[in-house]
């Protein structure tokens, strides 16, 4: 006996998208009200960040997804088979960032292989914005070394290198900056990221790293030589996070998450509810390798993947082994798909 079409789109509603598709290929029925649930928009919202990657299958590269929900690998068959090739350079609701052999830029649905040319690379510089339909980027109020940005109701919050915050308003004809927070004095970091927590406050976030294990000053010194070795490993050893306080202009630090999840890497930076995602694990912030010292070109050097606990300050693997290769480096992405083809790989 068949389920009804709407108690089947009730209970595909509630599921993330990969376990969606498999669910989509079961029989006609199950077909029919998948199909539905696509094409109304009416997919689980909260979908959960996986760990997209390439690695090699028979000679050559692939591209895979790792599901943080299913604790599962995936292949993508949708893509252009030129894409492990292409540096990846950020993602954000559902997309992927990246750039071809001529640095030319692309937004790329890994899901449903869509892909969208965004404006010359020749007409950028520093910071930049493009909307919909642009030929060319919008150069805004120059300024360098920015380490991360995030943009809500008309607000891009951009985060220097050394802490400030520069507010820039890109809903009116004429874009204004402002800064909304000063230089950090004092502090010594990696990485910094910016992030909107749900409640609504913004948070900044530091990460630093220390190379290997041990203590082997020789064997570092040998690394040092050639950041390009598979052995040249930096891992993930603090990561710190703090309340912006935008009325008094200050850090103030938070001792822990409580109940809230981060995600860093290349993507968007995102902060979620662990009660909205029940497969993360609360107080820990999941993590890949986004430092500057990979965007120049090292390819060969190990990943820094992982997660960290704010409890005791330690880090664990994703998965072992190791599914990906380490060039492009992986990124976080969230499913954002009306259809898509997959086949399991072994992991």
């Amino acid at each position: 006996m068949e389920l009804p079409q709407d108690i089947l789109m009730s209970i595909f509603s509630t599921l993330e998208i990969l376990e969606l598709i498999r669910a989509g290929s079961v029989c006609n029925s199950w077909r029919s009200a998948y199909t539905s649930i696509c094409s109304l928009g009416h997919c689980k919202p909260q979908q959960t960040p996986c760990l997209l990657y390439t690695f090699e299958s028979g000679g050559t590269k692939a591209t895979g997804l790792y599901s943080l929900a299913e604790k599962k690998a995936y292949m993508l068959t949708l893509l252009d088979p030129a894409l492990p090739s292409r540096f990846i350079i950020g993602s954000s609701h559902g997309w992927i960032i990246t750039a071809d052999e001529r640095s030319e830029l692309h937004l790329v649905n890994p899901i449903t292989g869509k892909q969208i040319a965004l404006p010359p690379v020749t007409t950028i510089e520093q910071l930049s914005i493009a909307r919909s339909g642009d030929d060319k980027w919008t150069w805004l109020p120059p300024h360098k070394d920015y380490e991360d940005c995030i943009f809500r109701d008309g607000l891009l919050y951009a985060l220097t290198s050394e802490g400030e915050i520069h507010e820039y308003d890109l809903s009116g004809p004429a874009i204004t900056r402002k800064i909304v927070l000063n230089k950090v004095k004092g502090f010594t970091c990696e990485n910094m990221y910016i992030v909107r927590a749900p409640c609504g406050d913004l948070l900044q976030v530091w990460r630093s790293y220390d190379p290997l294990d041990d203590e082997d000053e020789d064997a570092l010194d040998d690394l040092e030589a050639d950041h390009d070795d598979e052995s040249y490993v930096w891992n993930t050893t603090m990561i710190k996070v703090h309340k912006v306080d935008l009325v008094a202009r200050m850090l103030v630090e938070a001792c822990d998450l409580g109940e809230n999840v981060l995600i860093l890497g290349h993507n968007q930076s995102l902060c979620l509810r662990a009660d909205e995602y029940p497969l993360l694990k609360a107080n820990h912030v999941y993590f890949s390798d986004d430092r500057e010292l990979y965007i120049k070109g090292c390819k060969n050097g190990c990943r820094d993947i992982g997660v960290f606990n704010l409890e005791n300050n330690c880090a664990e693997e994703i998965v072992s082994p190791q599914l990906w290769s380490n060039w492009p480096p992986p990124v976080w992405m969230t499913p954002n798909a009306r259809k898509i083809s997959l086949e399991t790989h072994s992991l």
